[in-house]
């Protein structure tokens, strides 16, 4: 989960602030596989990103960000395709989004196949197919575009942290992909 500054009806929240509602609440993230598809809709390649996690490591991720305070979840989900994979990426999102599943990420490891050692957030995941051109934005290093077979390999799969490849496997399993 990437980092944001908060945005409340009366200003951002503190560093401090935030540590102290991630110590006290859950709090709301999307989770988006953003895909390729072909003219009769079926996925044809899996965007994944590689970050810089907090250990300085290089893993893949989804593009995942918080819903902040007066945000509706369109708008979350637009904000954080725009922030990881560049104004010119086209989402294609119905007016009413549906997620596939929900993640809870708590920071007990072994609670939930997800973990975020930071705070116990809830996660609306999504499959949402992008049309134009994407470029690594803000703190994603790279996107590569995976078939759907390519996106199951252990070996990149072991890329993941914090259970988000099972987000992903739960993303094509949903797609029948």
């Amino acid at each position: 989960m990437t980092e944001l500054t908060t945005q409340t009806g009366g200003g951002m929240l503190s560093r401090e602030e935030m540590d102290a509602a991630r110590e006290r609440l859950p709090i709301v993230y999307v989770d988006v596989v953003p895909v390729r598809v072909d003219e009769q809709g079926t996925v044809i390649a899996v965007g994944l990103l590689l970050r810089a996690g907090e250990d300085g490591q290089i893993k893949r991720a989804l593009v995942s960000g918080r819903v902040l305070y007066h945000e509706r979840v369109r708008a979350a989900l637009l904000r954080h395709m725009e922030k990881d994979l560049g104004p010119l990426a086209l989402p294609r999102l119905p007016p009413a989004p549906q997620p596939f599943t929900v993640a809870e990420y708590f920071p007990t490891p072994g609670v939930t196949p997800f973990h975020d050692p930071r705070q116990h957030a809830v996660s609306l995941a999504y499959v949402v197919p992008v049309e134009g051109d994407c470029a690594p934005q803000q703190d994603a290093l790279e996107l590569t575009w995976f078939s759907p077979l390519e996106a199951r390999d252990p070996a990149v799969l072991a890329e993941f942290e914090n259970g988000q490849a099972t987000l992903l496997l739960q993303a094509l399993a949903h797609l029948g992909v």
